[in-house]
């Protein structure tokens, strides 16, 4: 966080300013509102304000951690990736959308060496710029930023834990109907949430319980659908956490998978201390898949984050560094850990190549 920057009076501009939405828009707004000025109002949401966000510990003001800060194994092994993709495509330019500190795009730019003479970083957040800034320094006028994205691309894309951060839509299941799960004023200058009619529900028809929440994605699916639209040449890996459709609208995950982090511990109250805490939701990789599909690209790969980096040489790497270092590298790949919970999903246009990291555990069949 920057030097002077308090927490309640950021936390409380950020809330008068949602309040003021709320009452322009009749007394509610659905949660995609919600969740977007609560991350990203300039200035004051969760990634504008200029907070540490991203760290190994709570000590240094951080709220969660990702693979890259937790291991550099992680980046060295998706570069592997990444250079059969630029060879298969012949292309040079690697694009990074939301880079976070930083440390990925360092990663990467050191292990592909002259194979990448540009990198685009796509990053909305003007402090995460600056951190971007000094952790790739060494690499000069290669890197350059970009605030939206760009026209056409060609090369290969990376987006790694970017989606889960997109605004979602809310539903409720009340035992009869799904409602719309929106925001309203609570007592004092709190928030409260508030249910509307409404027509969208589950892509599957499942028997939910009365009182059952989950999400749709629209905003992510129209995000790798405007990717399929500006990438000309090249391929597409996402990584992050999720599940295929089946296993995401499930009557037993009847409390959604909507999630805050703040200080490294997890909690589910979205509406309290707006601005303090990251807001995230798991994916629905099956809606994301068919939105790339029908918009252009090839599925040419799904699998857990664990098998994508074993196949990427992740266990070659592992073998070269000291006990810490391959404490922190098997974290990526332990069930319990990321290697289960977090997925790979990979996209192709106008090129053919069988990406190295599914070649062994492809769960394309799973979504």
């Amino acid at each position: 966080m920057h030097e002077g920057l308090d927490d309640s009076s950021v936390s409380a501009a950020l809330a008068r300013l949602i309040g003021v939405a709320i009452d322009r828009d009749g007394g509610w707004i659905p949660f995609s509102r919600f969740m977007a000025l609560a991350l990203y109002a300039p200035g004051l949401g969760y990634y504008a304000s200029g907070r540490t966000i991203v760290g190994r510990m709570p000590a240094s003001g951080s709220d969660f951690v990702t693979a890259p800060e937790l291991s550099p194994l992680f980046g060295r092994a998706l570069a592997r990736q990444l250079a059969q993709a630029l060879d298969a495509s012949g292309g040079d330019e690697v694009w990074e959308f939301g880079a976070g500190s930083g440390a990925l795009a360092a990663e990467l730019l050191a292990a592909l060496g002259e194979r990448v003479r540009r990198y685009s970083i796509v990053e909305l957040s003007a402090p995460l710029r600056e951190r971007q800034r000094e952790a790739t320094q060494a690499f000069g006028d290669r890197v350059r930023w970009l605030d939206a994205l760009p026209e056409s691309m060609t090369g290969v894309v990376i987006a790694n834990e970017v989606l889960d951060a997109m605004p979602v839509d809310l539903l409720h299941f009340d035992g009869t109907a799904w409602r719309a799960r929106g925001v309203a004023r609570g007592e004092g200058a709190s928030f409260a949430w508030a249910d509307l009619p409404t027509t969208p529900r589950p892509p599957v028809d499942v028997a939910f319980p009365a009182g059952s929440t989950t999400e749709l994605h629209p905003q992510a699916q129209a995000f790798v659908a405007t990717l399929a639209d500006r990438l000309e040449l090249g391929a597409v890996f996402l990584v992050d956490y999720g599940f295929p459709e089946d296993e995401y609208y499930h009557a037993q995950r009847s409390g959604g998978t909507l999630m805050c982090h703040r200080a490294h511990r997890a909690d589910t109250d979205p509406l309290a201390d707006v601005g303090l805490k990251d807001i995230t939701t798991h994916l629905d990789f099956s809606a994301l898949a068919v939105a790339g599909q029908d918009a252009g690209l090839d599925v040419v790969g799904y699998t857990s984050q664990a098998r994508f980096l074993l196949n990427c040489g992740l266990g070659e790497l592992i073998a070269d560094v000291g006990p810490v270092a391959r404490s922190d590298a098997l974290k990526l790949v332990h069930e319990h850990e990321m290697g289960e919970l977090f997925k790979v999903l990979a996209f192709a246009k106008g090129v053919s190549f069988a990406p190295i990291g599914f070649a062994g555990g492809d769960r394309r069949h799973r979504l």
